[in-house]
């Protein structure tokens, strides 16, 4: 087949992979110890209603950040043609144009993570939105390829700023018990981001909207920044670690320079042939890695405050669900670039034809994910997440079998059940995940792990991402390019089915992985308890519990 047919939808698929790491950051539910308000609870206690109708608005405000975020890495897919043609971008942009997003924010999640706990989340989270909002209108104005690139990576900085502080934002903000119906609803938004983004992106494209062409993809996000800036000071409540922290700046430079030297020749490792400098950078990160990990000993014993807490890999749910993390970031960096490739070289179906077969799936995970968390994990624990990995291994199966069944004249409506059937497995896992491997983690370090827990998903896609190599290409290179359409579909189709053998067989490790989460995640089981107690003796802003005569005021600015 055509080289240069492989490379040109190498970004789509890298930007698409990245969404499950997103979902698993959205749909978890964070524990978070806060410092206490120091203010008397009478003075600045609100009524009842007002109470309640600022933390919908504040849960409103973090929803619209993190769909926004969501949005943008999807809504560029569709627009790359527009962009190459009309800043005459080369390929090598056009590749960080998406891949240099997802290495971004993959880099700074943790430092992201760390900086809510010392300086306040709501103070991150508004930082973090309005560099977001600055990155977009530069992305948007860009007069290069040169300049459009540095503004994604400083838009991906920027999220890794944001997001991390939207999970503890709604814990500081929603009691315990009231916790499930609303990451039900983060759910349902990330799936509508999930669906709406390449839509979204071809809408606006096609349109050109006063002879911008692609530039509105970037630029609708602007009035949404602003307005959740102006309406996020006043709505959403300040939390921080309840002990003083300082930050690692020594660890967040190694921390960054070791993800980099992986992910970065993973991502373009295959278009510049594998050169023997990205192996050895590879190599090298490990070297790095293991300096990170001595130093963050060290700043361990000298102060206390180090950029990830070594201590949490002692807890055997947390080890063991960042071994699940990484090897399911590995399957869907494996299945979202080979389906995006089957589907747009091997059928040669349109950017969009292929976006709208994808809906189905979407709204699966949706669906699965709002009842995983409300209904089922809290009666059946760690089944659930097992269930969802035989389901969608089940869901794989059966698309194997299509494929090979229809071959060249497979139609969407008849993709719809494999969809549907992996949609509502992935539904299963992404959304209780992190809720499960968190749940045994030490409040005050929450932010942190959140940070390390996402940064290891987006890991285990790059990996799985450069593993495409093995288990895809080297069968399409068999290819004979005189065999015409026929045989580059064929191979495209026998390709798609080896890649996905190879994904079922690395959910079934995931699967006995999974026997090291907790078999009922922690604050499900204290949840009645949580409820009954709160009545009595009333709780933090956090939903933890308060002593009666110590009561903090439900709100703060």
């Amino acid at each position: 087949m055509s080289v240069m047919f492989s490379r040109m939808h190498w970004d789509l698929g890298q930007s698409l992979a990245y969404i499950p790491s997103t979902f698993f950051l959205m749909t978890s539910s964070t524990p978070i110890q806060d410092a206490p308000s120091k203010e008397p609870a009478a003075a600045a206690a609100p009524d009842a209603p007002a109470a309640d109708r600022r933390r919908w608005l504040a849960l409103a405000i973090v929803m619209t950040a993190a769909f926004m975020d969501l949005v943008d890495v999807t809504i560029v897919n569709i627009a790359i043609p527009s962009i190459e043609r009309n800043l005459g971008a080369s390929f090598g942009a056009i590749q960080w144009i998406t891949a240099g997003y997802a290495l971004a924010f993959a880099a700074g999640l943790i430092t992201g993570g760390r900086l809510g706990d010392i300086y306040g989340r709501k103070r991150l989270f508004l930082v973090g939105i309005a560099g977001f909002t600055l990155a977009s209108a530069l992305c948007g104005f860009a007069a290069n390829p040169e300049m459009l690139v540095a503004s994604r990576l400083l838009q991906g900085a920027m999220a890794a700023m944001m997001v991390p502080q939207v999970l503890a934002i709604v814990h500081v903000t929603f009691p315990a018990h009231e916790r499930g119906k609303v990451f039900g609803l983060f759910g349902a938004i990330v799936g509508l981001g999930a669906v709406s983004g390449p839509l979204l992106g071809a809408l606006l494209t096609q349109w050109n909207l006063f002879g911008l062409e692609w530039r509105p993809i970037f630029l609708i996000n602007l009035p949404v920044g602003i307005a959740g800036l102006i309406l996020g000071r006043k709505f959403i409540i300040e939390s921080r670690a309840p002990k003083a922290l300082r930050l690692d700046l020594v660890g967040v430079v190694l921390i960054t320079l070791a993800l980099l030297m992986l992910i970065y020749p993973l991502t373009r490792g295959r278009e510049l042939g594998w050169p023997l400098w990205g192996h050895l950078c590879m190599a090298g990160s490990v070297l790095v890695f293991a300096a990170f990990v001595a130093y963050e000993k060290y700043k361990t014993r000298k102060d206390g405050s180090p950029l990830v807490e070594l201590s949490l890999f002692k807890v055997k749910s947390f080890a063991g669900g960042i071994a699940v993390q990484l090897t399911f970031g590995v399957v869907m960096g494996i299945f979202f670039l080979v389906w995006t490739l089957y589907m747009q070289i091997g059928l040669g179906w349109t950017a969009l034809k292929a976006g709208l077969t994808g809906v189905p799936f979407s709204l699966a995970v949706s669906v699965a994910a709002g009842m995983s968390v409300q209904k089922l994990v809290p009666r059946f624990g760690r089944k659930v997440l097992q269930a969802g990995a035989l389901t969608l291994a089940g869901g794989l199966l059966l698309y194997i079998w299509e494929a090979g069944r229809y071959g060249a004249s497979i139609a969407p409506w008849q993709m719809s059940l494999p969809l549907v059937v992996m949609g509502l497995g992935m539904g299963l896992i992404v959304a209780p995940l992190t809720d499960a491997v968190l749940s045994e983690v030490p409040r005050e370090h929450a932010g942190s792990a959140s940070g390390l827990i996402n940064t290891v998903g987006q890991m285990g896609n790059a990996l799985g991402l450069g593993l495409v190599s093995v288990v895809f290409f080297s069968v399409v290179d068999d290819i004979r390019p005189e065999g015409g359409r026929a045989a580059m579909t064929a191979g495209f189709t026998d390709a798609f089915q080896s890649s996905l053998w190879w994904v079922v067989a690395v959910l079934g490790l995931i699967f006995v992985v999974m026997f090291a989460l907790p078999a009922r995640p922690k604050q499900h089981a204290e949840a009645e308890a949580v409820e009954a107690e709160t009545v009595e003796s009333g709780t933090t802003e956090s939903g933890a519990l308060a002593p009666a005569g110590d009561r903090e005021p439900a709100l703060t600015h």
